[in-house]
C-alpha cells in the first residue's frame, strides 16, 4: 500500500471521528444475538482476513530474498522459484481479497434484512399514538442509516481490526527479526504520522459540517418555494431579488469552504507524503550503511522498505477503531432504541377469533386517557431535547351505548369533544383505562387483531389512498379479490364508470395521497376498498365534511351500500345526514350530554337543537 493511500486513511480516520459514549454489556449481548445466525460465514470471515494478513507480510520477505538470491548469485531457479511464489501470493492475495468480500458483503446485507425486519415488524406493532408523534424521516433513517452503521461493525471495522491487527504484529515481528534499530526508529516517526491527521481531520471535519448545513439550508429553500403552493406564495408575496442574495450568499460560503478544504486536504497529504518518504530514505540510508558494514543483507533492507508501507496503514486504521467501534455500537443503540418501546396493543395470550354472525357494538363505563409520550415515543424520533410529560388526562368519562346488529349509532359534538376517540376505541387502535368495548359481547381485549380487522371497516374523512394504482388500492383490503369483484365495488361505490373512462382502468396510478382524484372520487374508492372488505362493523369518521353538495350526493350514495346490513357508528358533521339514526349521542367534554333519536332530540331544545339550528340557521322544526 502507497504512503499516499496510507496518508488518505488516516486523514479518513481522522475526519469521521464522533462523540463517544459508554455502551453497555447487554448492548454487545444483542449484538451477539444478531450476529449467531450468521457464525459460520463470520468465522470463515475471519479466517480469511487473517490469512490475507499473513500474505501480506510474506510478499516483502520474499521480495528481499530474491534480491540476496541475486546479489550472492545463486543458481536462476532459486530466482525463479521466489518469484513464482510471489506471484503464486498475488494471485492468492486477490483470490482472497473477493473471497472476503463476498463474505463480508453476505455477512452485512444478511445483518441488514435482519435489522431491518426486526424494526419493520416491531414498528407495525406500534400503536397509532407513536405515528402521531414520531417524524417519519427520522423513523426511516433508523431504518436506513443506522441499520447500516450497524452492519459495518461486521462488514468493515471487524476485519478491519483482526486483519489490521495481524498484518501490525507480523510486520513488527518480522522487522525488529531483520534490525531492531531500523524497526524503532521508524516507529518514532509515527507520531508525525498520526498526530496532524487527528487535528486536520477535525479542522476539516468541522468545514465539512458547515458546508453540509448551508447545503441543507439551500435544500430545504428549494424545496419550499419550489413546490406549487410555495411558488405560489412567492410570487404573492416573496422579493425575488432578496431571495436570490440569500441564496447566492450560502452557495458562495460553500464555494470558499470547498476551495479551502481542496488546498488543506492537499497540504496534508504531501506532508505526510514527504514523512513517508522520509521514513523510506532513512530505512535506505541506515539500512545501506549496516548493509556496506555487513551488518544486514541487502535484501532485507528491500524488504524493509516494503514493510515499512505497510506499517503505517494498520498502525494509523488501529489508532481509529475504537471510535469507529463506538460508531458502529451507537448505531445498534439506536435500533435498539426502537426495538425496546413496548407495543401497547397486543393479543393476549388466550385471545380468541370473533364469532361469525352479526355483531353488535357495546360501550360500557368506557373512560379513557390518551398515553403520554414517554409510553410511545423518543425524543429522538421527535427531534425534541426532552419528550412532552403531559399526557393521561381523562378524555372519555364513563361512555356508555349499546347499537344491536344492523342499527346505526351517530355521534354528534363539538370539536374535541371525543367522538374520533371513540371511533378510535371500537377497532381497537387504543386500549381502554376502565370500562369495557364490546364487538357481540366479546371484550376486544380478549380478541385477536386479524378477527377485529376482518369484522371492522372504517372510512375516514380524508380517504388516505397509497401511491399505487387502483388496482392495487383495492387489494390491500382482499388479496385474493377478483376483478369482477373489484368492478362490482366500484360499481356500488358509484365509481365504476369513472374508472373505466380512465386510460388505463383499474392500473391508473392516483398518486400520493390519491391526490389525482378529486375529494369525492378519493372517498368513494375508500369506500369501495371498504366494500370489498367485507365488514360487519363500519365506522364512517365524517366521511362527507369537505365535499361539496355534489360529490356528498355521490359519496352518501356509496355509503347507502355501505352501511346497508350492517352495524355502524357515524360521526356526524352534518346533521342531515343522521336523521335516520338508531340511537344519536350528543358528546361535549368527554360526555354523553343527550341521546335520542333525531325528533326526540329536537323536540326536547337542548344541545342538539342548538346545533342544528346553527348548522341550519332555522328554527327548530316544531
Amino acid at each position: 500500500m502507497s504512503m499516499e493511500v496510507t496518508a488518505w486513511m488516516s486523514l479518513h480516520h481522522a475526519m469521521n471521528q464522533r462523540d463517544q459514549r459508554p455502551f453497555s454489556k447487554a448492548t454487545l449481548q444483542r449484538i451477539g444475538q444478531f450476529a449467531r445466525p450468521h457464525k459460520r460465514p463470520l468465522a470463515g470471515f475471519l479466517i480469511c482476513s487473517v490469512v490475507a494478513a499473513v500474505l501480506t507480510v510474506a510478499a516483502p520477505v520474499l521480495a528481499g530474498r530474491v534480491v540476496d538470491a541475486i546479489v550472492t548469485g545463486t543458481d536462476t531457479a532459486t530466482v525463479v522459484w521466489l518469484a513464482a511464489a510471489i506471484a503464486v501470493i498475488a494471485l492468492a492475495e486477490a483470490g482472497l481479497g473477493l473471497l472476503t468480500r463476498y463474505q463480508s458483503a453476505r455477512i452485512g446485507e444478511g445483518l441488514i434484512v435482519d435489522l431491518r425486519t426486526s424494526v419493520f415488524d416491531h414498528v407495525q406493532r406500534m400503536p397509532v399514538a407513536f405515528f402521531t408523534r414520531t417524524r417519519t424521516g427520522a423513523l426511516v433513517s433508523r431504518l436506513n442509516n443506522d441499520v447500516i452503521g450497524a452492519q459495518r461493525a461486521f462488514s468493515d471495522t471487524l476485519s478491519g481490526v483482526v486483519g489490521n491487527t495481524v498484518t501490525l504484529l507480523l510486520t513488527l515481528g518480522v522487522m525488529l527479526t531483520f534490525s531492531w534499530q531500523i524497526t524503532v526508529l521508524a516507529l518514532a516517526l509515527l507520531p508525525i504520522f498520526v498526530l496532524p491527521a487527528r487535528r486536520m481531520g477535525r479542522k476539516l471535519a468541522r468545514l465539512e459540517r458547515e458546508a453540509a448545513e448551508h447545503n441543507a439550508a439551500m435544500s430545504t429553500r428549494m424545496t419550499e418555494k419550489f413546490s406549487a403552493p410555495g411558488a405560489t406564495l412567492v410570487k404573492l408575496y416573496g422579493r425575488p431579488a432578496e431571495e436570490s442574495a440569500e441564496f447566492a450568499a450560502r452557495a458562495w460560503r460553500v464555494r470558499d469552504i470547498g476551495v479551502r478544504t481542496a488546498m488543506l486536504q492537499w497540504v496534508f497529504i504531501t506532508a505526510l507524503t514527504v514523512v513517508g518518504s522520509l521514513a523510506l530514505a532513512l530505512v535506505y540510508g541506515l539500512g545501506g550503511v549496516y548493509a556496506i558494514q555487513g551488518r544486514l543483507d541487502a535484501g532485507a533492507v528491500v524488504a524493509l522498505a516494503l514493510l515499512l508501507s505497510r506499517l503505517y496503514a494498520p498502525l494509523t486504521a488501529l489508532a481509529s477503531a475504537r471510535v469507529e467501534v463506538m460508531s458502529a455500537l451507537v448505531s445498534f443503540e439506536r435500533v435498539f432504541e426502537i426495538l425496546d418501546l413496548t407495543p401497547m396493543i397486543e393479543d393476549r395470550p388466550d385471545a380468541r377469533g370473533l364469532p361469525d354472525g352479526p355483531v353488535a357494538v357495546e360501550f360500557d363505563d368506557v373512560r379513557f386517557a390518551y398515553p403520554s409520550a414517554d409510553k410511545v415515543s423518543l425524543a429522538s424520533l421527535e427531534d425534541v431535547l426532552k419528550l412532552d410529560d403531559r399526557g393521561g388526562e381523562e378524555v372519555l368519562h364513563g361512555v356508555s351505548f349499546r347499537a344491536e346488529p344492523g342499527q346505526m349509532v351517530a355521534l354528534v359534538g363539538s370539536s374535541g369533544a371525543g367522538k374520533s376517540t371513540i371511533a378510535q376505541l371500537l377497532p381497537r387502535l387504543y386500549d381502554v383505562e376502565k370500562g369495557a368495548v364490546r364487538l357481540s359481547d366479546h371484550d376486544v381485549r380478549d380478541l385477536t387483531a386479524d378477527s377485529i380487522r376482518d369484522a371492522v371497516g372504517v372510512v375516514t374523512q380524508d380517504g388516505h389512498l397509497l401511491h399505487d394504482t387502483i388496482r392495487a388500492n383495492l387489494l390491500f383490503a382482499r388479496p385474493d379479490a377478483t376483478d369482477d369483484e373489484l368492478w362490482e365495488m366500484l360499481r356500488r361505490a358509484r365509481l365504476d364508470d369513472l374508472i373505466r373512462s380512465l386510460p388505463d382502468g383499474l392500473e391508473t396510478v392516483v398518486g400520493e395521497r390519491g391526490y389525482r382524484l378529486s375529494g369525492g372520487e378519493r372517498q368513494r374508492l375508500t369506500i369501495a376498498r371498504l366494500l370489498l372488505s367485507r365488514p360487519r362493523v363500519v365506522i364512517l369518521d365524517e366521511a362527507t365534511a369537505h365535499l361539496d353538495s355534489t360529490s356528498e350526493a355521490a359519496v352518501q350514495a356509496a355509503l347507502g351500500e355501505a352501511l346497508s346490513g350492517r352495524t355502524s357508528v357515524v360521526i356526524a358533521h352534518r346533521l342531515s345526514t343522521i336523521r335516520s339514526a338508531d340511537l344519536i349521542l350528543v358528546l361535549e367534554n368527554g360526555r354523553v350530554v343527550e341521546r335520542g333519536r333525531h325528533a326526540d332530540l329536537l323536540a326536547a331544545g337542548g344541545r342538539y337543537a342548538e346545533l342544528y339550528r346553527t348548522q341550519f340557521d332555522q328554527p327548530v322544526p316544531a
